[in-house]
């Protein structure tokens, strides 16, 4: 039986409760917070393995809050909110979020992201994790042991999905990826968003990239996908 750790974050007390119920039912810890403030104090205590965070809470919001545990902490982020504008998903998708629900919540489909997001990131560690590993090019190093992007020897504050898409497309020069390819190395095979989450990331990663190098490029493969592309070894 599982047993992670899940923070709670909703200022709804009662679908708070209803969420914890589901969760202890199937075997997690579940801890929860009716504001940013405390969610913030609780995370530092409990070292979740993953957050479950409302969006729309009067004064810090979701995405503050999200901004404040990545500083911490690589633990997933899943989303919870009534909004369910495309630009919405794309918006929490790109400040790092893993998945981004809308309300009323479905169960099934709630369990079987968490499960999927539990899966692929494993259980949270505050000070040890797998190596991951690092890739190094002119002016470029993406380091995935400690989840960092340094551009010309300077540190580039990176949401954790941006770099997990770089160094997804780095570790594999001149291989063109699709956009699904992309969501199912990155994201997970259940994923259930839009494959043009995709572009976003691609087009953030290029406003911190522009300029940086003539020696490699993210490069659009038209009516494929992408690839990191290096001349010397390529065509």
């Amino acid at each position: 039986m599982a047993m992670e750790k899940i923070l709670i974050v909703d200022d709804d007390p009662n679908i708070c409760e209803v969420l914890r119920t589901i969760l202890v039912k199937e075997g997690y810890s579940a801890l929860t917070a009716n504001d940013g403030d405390d969610a913030l104090i609780k995370f530092t205590a409990m070292h979740p393995d993953l957050v479950l965070l409302d969006v729309m809470m009067p004064g810090m919001n979701g995405y503050q809050v999200m901004r404040e545990i990545q500083k911490k902490s690589n633990v997933p982020v899943i989303l919870v909110t009534a909004k369910s504008e495309p630009n919405d998903e794309a918006l929490g998708l790109d400040l790092g979020a893993e998945d981004y629900i809308t309300k009323p919540i479905d169960k099934t489909s709630l369990l079987a992201r968490i499960r999927a997001r539990l899966r692929k990131n494993g259980p949270a560690a505050p000070d040890q994790g797998v190596r991951r590993g690092r890739v190094d090019y002119d002016k470029l190093t993406v380091d995935m042991d400690g989840y960092v992007l340094r551009v010309n020897g300077k540190v580039i504050e990176t949401p954790p999905k941006e770099l997990e898409l770089l160094y997804c497309l780095a570790s594999n020069p001149n291989h063109v990826y699709t956009r699904d390819q992309l969501l199912d190395e990155v994201w997970g095979f259940e994923y259930y968003g839009d494959s043009r989450t995709i572009d976003v990331h691609i087009k953030r990663l290029r406003e911190k990239l522009e300029g940086v190098s003539d020696k490699w490029e993210l490069r659009t493969v038209w009516g494929v996908g992408y690839k990191f592309a290096v001349p010397d070894e390529a065509e």
